[in-house]
């Protein structure tokens, strides 16, 4: 599968943020993290219209 430039950004910014967050996870305390992650979800939504939280298949999980 060839992926176009901006496709490699997005992948590229996806995997920035999922790296942030590891570091988040293990820094913070259980509500702090997923105060972020409910916070990272809704900005995800609100910029592309997908709500990651279904998207990704883990319900609560993502």
């Amino acid at each position: 599968m060839l992926l176009s430039a901006s496709d490699q950004e997005v992948l590229a910014a996806a995997e920035e943020l999922g790296e942030e967050l590891r570091n988040a996870q293990q820094e913070q305390s259980r509500f702090e993290f997923n105060s972020l992650l409910m916070r990272c979800n809704d900005a995800i939504d609100r910029e592309i219209g997908i709500d990651y939280g279904s998207a990704c298949g883990a319900g609560d999980c993502c």
